[in-house]
């Protein structure tokens, strides 16, 4: 598929690939149960343990509002309309249509942004935005293991107050055992996270029927009569309650992004049947709670347990965000491989850690540093309620960007009219801004956190994109044309060699570096040359037979190109193996692969990036990961 096929087309084949994944997965299992679990361990792990802090954030928080049945029933207004309107509308019915080959996220809607005539500069404009809402989730991501399982150890507060002083040494250990497991992957742990946040759901669902039994009434929160009455009695306080009443919606972006692994019908299908009537139960039976025991607010979610039951309750809500910060870990790492494929990102060592599911990948750089950040995160900021200050910010920005990525998509690709699309846009965006406005008056208490992550990597991605580019125009003015190079070989009659040389260079019609360097010194020539051109498309994975383009320059030189999707790790000797079935029979035992090395230094008298960028980009050249791994040659 190309990028200029429809977004029908796109949906079309999105929905293929949901009932392809869905085949092996009811095969192996014998049910469709086996992909229901996936889905509720994966895909829902981050929204379903919102419960923990989000309702209590409200009444107890940095801006809490007073404790009344009218600010109860106002509050849970807000949270059920926030769920209907954000989630459910918004990302279950109009966002996870926008698929690229079937998968979602920040940096798959990027690819299906579409430049009309004289467009071409909008949408440079565009994908800069898309890389700042990318940069924004990896600061969700920093924050989400900190405040999920420190949220779940706050219970011992509840069920023994003396053990208090063990809460930030627990979340510690836990977080420490949690980023430890991860070279293991996902594939090894993941077996029990779906039974275990079906127990969660299924608590979540009992504790909230127990609270709203002894306070019936708490279901009149339903009409949206109540939110409006809730703004109206508290001003600028209620309006500052937003950025409480949003940490409900967390895990939107998470689960968009989650799309290619299962696909939207299975998403959908068990939001709307078990994730969601779990939460608003739980929501709503922590309302009732606040109506019954007012003084309950300073952990309604724990209050709602007996007292037996808070042991256990505290034990599988410290799985459950485990288990959502797993889901968060491992998407930083798919965000990571997909920036690195699109040269936004310097090349890290990926290791794939599952051979049978490609997602399953460990990326060791990105793990111990989300796992530095969460444990400084932890200790700085004490407690989950100082943490969700600073966690909606990213979290939010990253929500209004998708919405205006996802109006422009709808414009583009499925050609929507403009009065259907500025509908789209301007009702989705009051709302993420609405929250943004509120989100951003936690700035002082934490929420500046996230700015400052986003920026830092906001910088580091554009600079790494530029830098490439203008270090590949540099290598172009000094590399000549491959015919110009071709007739020079033939009119030196350079000696061949046994065997086959392979050179890596990022322009058909360039003649790589190393290659002038070997015929200059050595004056020999391999008996067969290929030029391998690796070409990495705004697709997230590329079929194999459509994989390879070779073509015979003559005089024994071949120009290979291979195709990758965004989502898709290069192996070159695997697909030099390959090209026999192209007419070309390479023997791995006798290929010598040459890879050229550029001394990089900065300067300030020459056009391109300012000094303090040239030098950034130097410090992220000299540490990215070899070609040689990268490429897996041997």
């Amino acid at each position: 598929m190309t990028p200029g096929e429809t977004a029908e087309q796109l949906g079309r084949d999105a929905d293929k690939e949901s009932a392809s994944r869905a085949a092996p997965a009811d095969s192996h299992a014998g049910s469709s149960r086996a992909l229901a679990l996936a889905v509720l361990g994966i895909v829902y792990g981050d929204i379903g343990t919102s419960p923990l802090y989000a309702l209590r954030e409200c009444f107890v928080g940095k801006h809490p509002v007073a404790v009344s049945p009218e600010n109860v029933l106002g509050i849970l207004s807000l949270v059920f309309w926030a769920l209907v309107l954000v989630i459910s509308l918004k990302y279950m019915v109009f966002v996870l249509r926008a698929d690229n080959r079937g998968e979602g996220g920040t940096f798959a809607l990027i690819a299906l942004l579409e430049p009309g005539p004289g467009e071409r500069a909008r949408r440079r404009r565009l994908i800069l935005l898309g890389v700042l809402g990318a940069s924004m989730l990896y600061g969700g991501a920093m924050i989400t293991p900190a405040i999920s399982v420190l949220s779940a150890v706050e219970g011992v507060r509840v069920a023994a107050p003396g053990l208090g002083g063990w809460v930030i040494p627990a979340t510690v250990a836990i977080l420490c055992a949690l980023f430890g497991v991860q070279r293991f992957g996902t594939a090894k742990v993941g077996r029990v996270f779906g039974p275990l946040m079906v127990a969660w759901f299924l608590v979540l669902a009992a504790l909230g029927i127990h609270g709203i039994v002894q306070a019936p009434h708490v279901l009149l929160a339903l009409n949206p009569a109540h939110a409006v009455r809730f703004f109206q009695e508290n001003g600028l306080t209620g309006y500052v309650a937003l950025y409480a009443v949003f940490l409900a919606t967390t895990g939107g972006e998470a689960l968009y992004a989650d799309l290619g692994h299962f696909g939207r019908v299975p998403i959908r299908r068990m939001w709307f049947a078990f994730v969601l009537p779990a939460l608003l139960l739980n929501y709503f039976g922590q309302g009732a709670q606040l109506l019954v025991q007012p003084g309950s607010g300073a952990n309604p979610f724990y209050e709602l347990a007996p007292g037996w039951a808070l042991v256990p309750l505290i034990a599988l809500a410290t799985a459950a965000t485990c288990i959502a910060s797993q889901a968060v870990i491992s998407g930083a790492y798919s965000l990571t491989r997909q920036a690195m494929q699109l040269d936004l990102f310097p090349r890290l060592r990926v290791e794939q850690t599952s051979a049978q599911a490609r997602g399953q990948i460990y990326v060791p750089a990105v793990n111990w540093l989300l796992m530095a950040a969460a444990i400084a995160l932890v200790l700085a900021f004490q407690s989950s309620g100082n943490l969700a200050s600073a966690y909606g910010v990213a979290v939010n920005s990253a929500m209004a960007i998708t919405t205006v990525l996802a109006f422009t998509v709808w414009r583009t690709r499925e050609h929507w009219g403009w009065p259907a699309a500025v509908a789209f846009l301007l009702g989705f965006l009051a709302i993420d801004l609405g929250f943004l406005g509120a989100n951003l008056l936690t700035v002082p208490d934490g929420g500046w956190l996230p700015l400052v992550i986003g920026a830092a990597l906001f910088a580091l991605m554009t600079t790494w994109r530029r830098g490439a580019q203008l270090l590949a125009e540099q290598v172009a003015e000094t590399a000549p044309h491959m015919d110009e190079f071709m007739r020079r070989i033939e009119a030196r009659e350079i000696p061949r060699v046994p065997g086959t040389a392979v050179f890596f260079t990022g322009r058909l019609e360039q003649t790589p570096p190393a290659l002038q360097q070997l015929v200059r010194h050595a004056g020999v020539l391999h008996e067969r040359v290929i030029l391998v051109t690796v070409v990495i498309e705004p697709v997230p994975r590329v079929p194999a037979d459509e994989r390879m383009e070779l073509a015979d320059l003559g005089g024994g030189l071949h120009r290979l190109v291979l195709r990758y999707g965004f989502m898709q790790t290069p192996n070159i000797p695997s697909d030099l193996a390959n090209c026999k079935d192209h007419g070309l029979a390479v023997d791995p035992g006798e290929v010598h692969y040459f890879i050229g090395h550029v001394d990089l230094l900065a300067r300030r008298n020459r056009k391109g990036m300012a000094p303090w960028r040239d030098r950034l980009f130097i410090f992220m050249a000299s540490n990215t990961q070899d070609a040689t791994a990268y490429y897996h040659v041997p």
